[in-house]
Parts: structure tokens; sequence; C-alpha cells
């Protein structure tokens, strides 16, 4: 299905090209006075140079050629050339009926999905083991995921990489840690021959104890900070114990960070880490140097990825150090070397605090420089801003500390709760609005988020966030619901026989043409999902998804305060209303999925 402004472009295009002037001067886009039109066309102003014609004699020309289309096939309700030279247009309530009409029975909404479908690798998420997630690794899951399901539904194969930290020096951290506390375990014991046990020696809780205890602890105590090291290397030189023992904290960690991510309602694909690019690193540092991109500098190893065309520095990319340890630069190119043999990709999308840039900048260069990836291989970093308080300062507990993501959704799902329990018409019990605010809050988290530009810092407000009006995630769940709430009583208006079942199913097949202001402006927001999804995809951008259902929201709900959408007396009316209302939901409920979070049947 086209895009309607491709549509209406074709047209004016034609009326152009008929008048005798090019086709590129139809360009149709929607008024920016929409006291005066819907839609404008400023070619003849641009063309008034090139064919050294007033505007206005331009503008009228096309316009009397519109009409005659218009006589043979019905696209505008309104024509108008006005000084001095704009073509102002106002759609056909049949035309944009017949557009939604086609939208409705289309399985994408009217999208136009990949001809050639991709495969993509996303890489968001990036929690470090044994560690909580806390807010620091919200942007990433939510942004991620969101651009994940916004490229599969365009059509593409796409694997989400949670790309775990589970290969430095906190491994060593907690394995020496772990040794002062339980000396006794057979992992620290090189005689020991037998089967490790199958039960890890702590859970979640004292794990996540233990690693804060060993960072602190190595920063005042140099001798424990030098065994942790040499923990490290032994860990990574393959010691059978360690490696048994690195496996209990993956694991424990990995089915600790699952949960939490099921409740941000994120999910990966695959469950990589550092470690498992680790067997790719040698070769690929050796095919450099052979290939003559790597050089020694001061004893490290590093790729020089430097352009003339720069306008500020860019270091080198260091591969290896003069202690012969490997950067963040080495294990970020050995999973794109995993990457291409594993899936071939078209492309590689990589989330992350936009401070790291400058890092994502010299490790694609060096991946290009070196033929880790085709050319035609896009690397692409998102770097997503900081999320502050009301003081403008990065979100902090009150006692200063970072809060962990799940006393971060806890409290957004109180604020929701208390929201419903203190409102006197509340129809729900205590444990109905425990559940449904569980569902709303997660909308007011990632919706709040998300309907931020990324790269943007934002102020997370907790109050505005969790309001059922304004530009929030409740509100939109709350238009969703009331939508959801016709639609029953619809139903069952039928089953009692209040309506004429057949006639009005049979009507409502098709979408009526507007006969009023605000059903036509509900049909022309509907119109525009295909366009807004185009530029979505293309700018991997989550946020214009955010206006444009906020956008829909407020149209619906100035539709149905406007009609009578039950009560409307004119059978066929009421089933027009009906078909065009379950669109909207359909519409609304796509865009919300595609965000990451679900409505709930009532509020």
């Amino acid at each position: 299905m086209k895009k309607i402004l491709d549509a209406l472009t074709q047209v004016v295009g034609q009326a152009f090209v008929d008048s005798g002037y090019e086709a590129s001067y139809g360009k149709v886009t929607i008024s920016n006075r929409p006291d005066l039109c819907e839609f404008q066309c400023n070619g003849a102003m641009a063309g008034a140079k090139a064919y050294r014609k007033a505007p206005i004699m331009i503008a009228n020309a096309v316009v009397e050629k519109l009409q005659e289309q218009n006589a043979q096939t019905p696209v505008w309700e309104e024509i108008s050339a006005v000084m001095p030279g704009f073509i102002n247009l106002k759609l056909h309530p049949d035309f944009l009926a017949g557009m939604l009409t086609e939208m409705n029975e289309d399985e994408k909404l009217g999208c136009q999905c990949e001809a050639e479908p991709k495969t993509m690798v996303i890489d968001y998420g990036g929690p470090n083991v044994a560690k909580p997630l806390h807010i620091g690794h919200l942007r990433s899951a939510i942004i991620g995921e969101s651009i994940k399901r916004i490229c599969r539904y365009m059509g593409n194969q796409v694997i989400g990489d949670v790309h775990l930290g589970d290969w430095g020096l906190q491994m060593g951290l907690i394995m020496q840690e772990l040794k002062e506390r339980q000396p006794e375990l057979p992992y620290f014991d090189p005689a020991f021959e037998g089967e490790y046990p199958v039960e890890a020696p702590f859970t979640i809780g004292e794990l996540e104890e233990i690693y804060p205890a060993a960072s602190g602890k190595s920063k005042v105590d140099e001798e424990f900070s030098r065994q942790a090291h040499d923990t490290t290397f032994l860990f990574q030189q393959g010691d059978r114990g360690l490696v048994a023992l690195w496996k209990h904290i993956i694991n424990v960690s990995v089915n600790d960070l699952k949960e939490n991510y099921r409740k941000l309602n994120v999910d990966f694909d695959v469950w990589y880490g550092e470690s498992d690019a680790q067997p790719f690193i040698p070769a690929m540092v050796e095919k450099m140097k052979a290939d003559g991109f790597a050089r020694e500098s001061q004893g490290a190893l590093i790729v020089d990825v430097a352009e003339e065309t720069d306008t500020k520095e860019v270091p080198p990319c260091i591969l290896v150090k003069s202690d012969g340890a490997t950067l963040y630069s080495t294990t970020d190119l050995a999973p794109i070397v995993q990457r291409v043999q594993e899936y071939d990709p078209a492309s590689m999308i990589y989330l992350t605090d936009k401070r790291q840039e400058m890092h994502f900048t010299q490790v694609f260069r060096c991946a290009r420089k070196t033929g880790l990836v085709n050319e035609d291989v896009n690397l692409t970093h998102i770097g997503f801003g900081t999320m502050n308080g009301k003081d403008g300062k990065p979100f902090k507990t009150r006692s200063g500390g970072v809060m962990r993501l799940e006393y971060l959704i806890s409290e957004i799902q109180d604020a929701v709760y208390n929201r419903i329990m203190d409102n006197e018409n509340r129809s729900m019990e205590e444990e109905e609005a425990k559940a449904v605010s569980a569902v709303i809050g997660l909308a007011a988290l990632k919706y709040g988020d998300l309907s931020n530009q990324a790269s943007k810092d934002y102020i997370f407000d907790i109050e505005r966030f969790a309001s059922f009006e304004g530009n929030t995630g409740p509100y939109i769940l709350y238009t969703i619901v009331r939508i959801k709430s016709i639609l029953a009583k619809c139903a069952q208006a039928l089953e009692g026989g209040h309506m004429c079942a057949d006639e009005s199913i049979e009507i409502a097949d098709v979408i009526r043409p507007a006969s009023s202001d605000s059903e036509k402006q509900l049909q022309l927001c509907l119109a525009q999902f295909n366009e807004m999804m185009d530029v979505a995809y293309r700018e991997l951008a989550p946020h214009k998804i955010c206006q444009y259902i906020y956008e829909l929201s407020n149209a619906f709900n100035q539709f149905y305060h406007n009609n009578k959408i039950l009560t409307e007396p004119d059978e066929e009316k009421k089933a027009g209303f009906i078909r065009l209302i379950t669109l909207t939901k359909k519409v609304l409920e796509t865009g919300i999925d595609l965000l990451g979070f679900e409505a709930p049947e009532k509020m």
C-alpha cells in the first residue's frame, strides 16, 4: 500500500506534467495551516524561477488540471490556488475511506516491508554477571528491544544479543573473595580430580554482595588486588576449578537476569558474553598483524584508524596492551568475527551510553579497515542520553546510590496503584488493581523513556509518567481500554439482538466515508501509520511511534466526545463507527507492542 503522501504526490505530479511542468514540483506535504487545508503543494513557488512565470499562474494551471482529474476520479474535496502560489488541498472522504479499507485488510496495516529481508544483529542490554541490574541498564534494554521489534515488523530476521560482561577482572575479584571466605571449596584445590558440585556454592543474593565487597577491598588492599589479578589470569588460562566456579557464577546470574528482563518485557535471542568471543581473538589479531594493519607502539599492538577528513583526533584502536591484556576494543571486535561467521548479517546495531561514541568509531573503522566486515555491512552505534532526576543530575536513590532496576519498576507500579486506589469511582479490588498496576506501570516506565529521542538526556518524573492524562503511557492505554469497552458493549448488543448483526457486519467490512470533522481527522491520522513506520524504521527511532500513537489517541478521544457511537440511530453509520474504532484499536495495539508493552482489559 502506498503512503498517503506518495499517493497524493503522484496525483499532483501528474497534474504538473499535464500542465507542462516537471512532476517533481508536485510534492504534497501535510498542511502547516490545518485551519485552511489538510495538504498543500508549494511546487509552483519553486517552479516559478525555472519557468520564468508568476507562481500563481503555475498554481492556477495545475489546479485546473486537478479539477479535471477529480471529475473522473474524486480525490479532492477542495482544491484552490492561493497567492502568491500555494496549492491548498482537502481530501475527498471517499478516497480516504478507500485507503483505510485497504489498510485494514492488510496484515501489516499498509506498511511496505523489506522486499528482500535482511539479517540484523542488535547488541543491547550489556549487563555484567554477578551484579544486579540497575537504572543504568534501563535505556539500552528498552530502546534496543523496541528497535528489534520495529525491524522485525518491517520484515527482517533480527537477532537480539544481550552481550554479557563475563570475562574480565570482576570474575577474578569474585573468585578471590570467595576463596578467602570458603577456602575449603574444591574449586580452589589444585589436587582435586573429582566431579565438582552441581549446585552453586552461593545464591544470587550472596553473589551480589560478594562482588561489591571484593571490589571495595581491591581498592585498599594491594595484596588482595594482586591476588585477584593472578586469579583472573589463571581462570582465563583455563584452570579447571576456576572455570567450573565461573560456570556457577554465569548460571546463577543469567537466571536472575532473565527474570528481571522478563519483568521489563525484554527478550534476547542469544545470551552470548565476552567469553564466547575469546576463541576468535588470537586468529583475528594474527591476521591483522600478517596483513600489515596491526603494529607495535610502546609495547602495545594497535591499528591506526584516523582518517584525513577527521575534524577531531581519533586515537588508534588498541588490540593488546603492553602487558598482553586485551581491551574492550578487542572484545568488541571479536564478536563481529563471530557474528559474521554465524549469521552473515547485513547490519549490526549497538546500543550503549552515548559517551562510548569514540570507542565505537574506533571499533567500526578497525573492523572495516582490516576486512572483518564487507563494505556493504552496516555498522551502527546508537548512543543514548542519561536518565536524570528532577534536579537535572543522573537519577539516584534518596541515599545517593544507583537504584536497582527492580526497585525502580516497583516504585512506578506503586505510583500507578495509588492512583487507581485513590479514584473514588474505581471498580477494582486490591488484587486486581495490583495486577493492572504492573501492566500500566511498565507502560509508564517504557513510554516515559521511549517518547524522548534516544540521544537526548531526559528527566525521569514518576508522577508525570504515571499520569493518566497528557503524553504518557497510561493515557495511551486508557484510550485502548476505552475502545475495548465500546467494542465489548457492541458485542453484548449483538448477542442480545439489539443490533441487526448480519447487516452490521456486512456494512462494517469497509471503512465508511467520514461525516464529521472529528471522524475525518481520526481517519487522516490512521492513514499516516505506514509513513510514520517507514521513518521510525529508517531512523531507528521509537520516539516517532510514541509521537504518532499520542496524536492518534487524541484524535480518537476527540471523535469519541463528538459522536455517540453506541447510541447512533443510523445503523449503517454506527457500523462504520465500529469498524473505524476497531482499526484504531489495532493500530494503537500494534504501536504499543512495537514499544514493548501491552494494554490491560480495564483501568
